[in-house]
């Protein structure tokens, strides 16, 4: 169990690692050079080395160094230390991976803008879902969304879109009408792609089931699907009537065909359903996630 412990340790600091080089990557690759603005340091980085010809990797390196001082003076230390290695780690590897970064400019012939933003949508969210699956950050912005959200009494979802609506605006200001539009693309995308990291990508669906025809359907269940399911009892309100509700979960690829078959058995059947992120134990543990 140690060495497990240990071995999950290891791919876990090299899988953020990992993620915060991509980022790096993207930041020296497709957005500096392109004034490509999608929010945090990063972002006004960019727009103050545009306004006032500041150097846009000095200025993240400042910029970071300031934000911690400033989370541990007035977010706390605990807050701070859940921010301090990816906040010191993403300048470094910035400074680090510009060599490499460099050369792969000198020798790219992509220049179509549409290309760059979903190259850059895909590289932010893919790198970013890393990071924050892993349960790290990189700081900057997320040190200004805690203190607004801290200090402005709102939630941290909020905080991070008015900060992020503040620092796209910016970037419309400064490089015009395209770069705001480029930046919201490259925003779509890549909260897509966190969202789909860190949830995870649907592979089965939760079914709840309201019959008369629990019989049918149970051993349709049983014998077609070769699943179990669980028996939640319920009570119609209206009717006042004790009832058993079925739950039970389905590869996705077999939803419309489940649900059809339901209808079949009965056509009153009421049934809710959702996306099942992670399945684990039951009768088809085996071959779960059901491929």
């Amino acid at each position: 169990m140690e060495a497990e412990k240990i071995l999950n340790t290891i791919i876990r600091g090299v899988s953020f690692v990992f993620g915060v080089v991509l980022l790096a990557m993207c930041y020296n690759t497709l957005l500096l050079p392109n004034n490509l603005v999608v929010g945090g340091m990063s972002g006004l980085s960019i727009i103050f080395q545009a306004a006032f010809g500041w150097d846009a990797r000095t200025f993240v390196y400042i910029s970071t160094f300031v934000l911690l001082v400033v989370s541990f003076v007035f977010l706390g230390k605990e807050k701070t230390y859940n921010t301090v290695l990816g906040s010191l780690l993403y300048p470094l590897m910035i400074s680090v991976t510009q060599p490499i970064c460099d050369y792969i400019l000198q020798h790219s012939d992509v220049n179509e803008i549409v290309v760059l933003v979903c190259l850059a949508g895909f590289f932010y969210g893919v790198s970013n879902g890393i990071i924050f699956k892993l349960g790290y950050t990189t700081g900057g912005g997320d040190v200004i969304m805690q203190l607004l959200s801290k200090y402005c009494n709102i939630t941290n979802a909020r905080a991070n879109f008015a900060y992020s609506i503040i620092i796209i605006a910016l970037s419309g200001i400064m490089f015009g009408l395209s770069s705001l539009i480029y930046a919201v693309i490259i925003l779509v995308i890549a909260t897509y792609l966190i969202d789909k990291i860190i949830i995870g990508i649907s592979n089965s669906k939760v079914f709840f089931i309201s019959t008369q025809k629990l019989k049918e359907v149970k051993e349709l269940i049983n014998v077609e699907y070769e699943s179990g399911y669980t028996c939640v009892p319920t009570k119609q309100e209206f009717f006042h009537k004790k009832h058993e509700l079925l739950m039970v979960v389905i590869p996705s690829r077999d939803y419309f065909a489940f649900k059809n078959r339901i209808l079949e058995i009965d056509p009153e059947a009421f049934f809710i359903i959702n996306d099942c992120y992670d399945v684990g134990g039951g009768r088809r543990h085996k071959i779960l996630p059901f491929e």
